[in-house]
């Protein structure tokens, strides 16, 4: 019976952290002993002003996929006219009441 303990203590284990599993260890190492609890260090793997960047160039982008959508398939126009100004400013004259 002993055997068996010394047996299952000597096989490898797998500890469970908050990122997944680690890799299995040969040897079972001890709890830290201190008073201090353990705290939680979080890696950002993308920084917060490039994640702001990346939304802003997103949602352009997405824009002018949806106008050049809208404009050429929907509303049957050439999808190059999305590109040109004189075509926003008849539909801006249009909105203002000019035409």
């Amino acid at each position: 019976m002993t055997d068996e303990f010394e047996q299952q203590a000597a096989q490898p284990t797998i500890k469970k952290t908050r990122r997944g599993f680690r890799r299995k260890q040969e040897t079972p190492q001890p709890e830290p002993t201190n008073d201090q609890p353990v705290r939680w260090v979080q890696l950002r793997l993308i920084p917060i002003w490039l994640r702001i960047i990346l939304v802003a160039v997103l949602f352009v982008a997405a824009a002018g996929i949806g106008l050049t959508i809208g404009y050429s398939v929907i509303g049957d126009g050439d999808s190059a006219d999305t590109l040109k100004w004189s075509t926003w400013q008849h539909l801006l004259d249009i909105m203002s009441g000019k035409q």
